[in-house]
């Protein structure tokens, strides 16, 4: 049986007024608690559902590096910059950064911190010694799964909105709130994009609700009691999968855990390759050691120039920037590793981050300033810039090869 209706059988009443589904199945009861991320009464709700004294276990829609972030302070100084960079995981940071900012304006605002209720229910659950499950999937895998979905221009609108909102200072606006009291914080940061985009719905809130519902299904055992807090937007979704879907847990979980892989032969790198390479080649077949040299030269000027500029223009060290210009021109020819990465590496190693670095990030990124002063940020800044300089240098100085090797 499913309530979505405002809780008055729920136990003891303490639920009166609040957006409440109530499941039984496979001899667990299973109580879905909908919340706004940015409500006082949200906190309430929850602290009084949890003292009723009613559950046995307590489940709450966030993942472990979530949760970490909103009881742990200092979780951001305990980061490996060297290993983000040399696993990959920039993007990832960059979007976890922005998540963060976009978190601060809206406690800054409300006066009140986003996932209050969710910390409250993880911290109370723990003192009471009450099992606490984790039922979010992991924002890195649903940040991936949402790019992998979505086409190069959708993922550049994402980028670009990712970095606008690591250095936004506006306010945010009421149509965000309003979201926000539908209780998704994905959602919501992603904004309207992801209303008109099937595909990252999909992934952001669909796929989600998928994923609790499967999560709850192994983490119930016969006889016992679940407090399940959750946004209240995904209610609906989450208490018809947890009533209707019949394929196990564990196939489940792992299907929505997997990443789809892009395509293990880089068709677009390797057409630029073979283009820039067969190019030159003809050029000293064709015209001789001076058009071949000069085909060469001017690559390497165009790609390690405009990627050692970008690195520049981030206040890199020269030995970043030298590195940005030897790395760019090579870009073809290493397509899984970004010319930024070995530019900020060197910049990581050379102006090695600080505690004090980790710590003020947060703030830092709020200014333009701040993120030339911080050397976390700097890091980034370093990163973006020289692949977006070497980018440019790419198809300028593929356009002109070719312009001489026809003329």
């Amino acid at each position: 049986m499913t309530d979505t209706t405002p809780a008055a059988t729920s136990p003891a009443n303490v639920l009166a007024g609040q957006p409440v589904a109530i499941v039984e199945r496979d001899g667990v009861h299973y109580t879905l608690l909908g919340t706004a991320h940015v409500s006082h009464a949200s906190v309430e709700a929850v602290r009084a559902a949890i003292a009723s004294g009613e559950y046995d276990q307590i489940a709450i829609e966030l993942d472990p590096q979530r949760l970490q972030a909103l009881t742990d302070p200092d979780a951001l100084a305990k980061l490996d910059l060297i290993k983000v960079l040399r696993e990959g995981k920039t993007a990832l940071f960059a979007a976890n950064l922005a998540l963060a900012g976009y978190q601060r304006r809206l406690a800054e605002k409300l006066g009140i911190e986003p996932g209050a209720e969710l910390k409250y229910a993880a911290l109370e659950a723990r003192s009471l010694g009450l099992p606490l499950h984790l039922i979010d999937r992991d924002v890195g895998i649903t940040f991936r799964r949402a790019m992998r979905s979505l086409g190069w221009w959708g993922r550049a609108k994402i980028s670009a909105g990712l970095v606008a909102g690591m250095v936004a200072s506006e306010e945010v606006d009421e149509d965000e709130i309003e979201r926000l009291k539908e209780g998704d914080m994905l959602e919501s940061a992603f904004g309207e994009f992801a209303e008109r985009t099937p595909a990252l719905y999909e992934a952001i809130i669909a796929e989600r609700d998928r994923y609790m519902a499967a999560k709850l299904r192994a983490c119930g055992q016969a006889g016992t009691r679940v407090l399940a807090v959750v946004g209240a937007g995904h209610l609906q979704g989450l208490s018809r999968h947890l009533r209707d879907d019949t394929e196990a847990p564990a196939p489940m979980l792992e299907q929505l855990e997997a990443v789809p892989k892009k395509s293990s032969i880089p068709w677009f790198t390797l057409a630029i390759t073979t283009l820039i390479v067969g190019s030159v080649a003809y050029g000293f077949w064709h015209g001789g050691l001076d058009l071949g040299a000069s085909l060469v030269i001017q690559w390497v000027l165009f790609t390690g120039g405009l990627g050692a500029l970008g690195c520049l223009l981030a206040g890199g060290h020269p030995l970043s920037i030298l590195t940005a210009f030897v790395a760019a021109p090579l870009k073809p020819f290493h397509p899984g590793v970004p010319a930024g990465t070995f530019s900020g590496l060197v910049e990581a190693r050379i102006r090695k981050p600080t505690y004090g670095d980790f710590l003020a990030l947060r703030d830092d990124v709020q200014s333009v300033g701040g993120w030339y002063r911080n050397r976390v940020a700097r890091v980034l800044v370093n990163f973006m810039l020289t692949n977006l300089g070497t980018a440019i240098g790419v198809w300028i100085g593929g356009a002109k090869i070719l312009s001489k090797v026809l003329a």
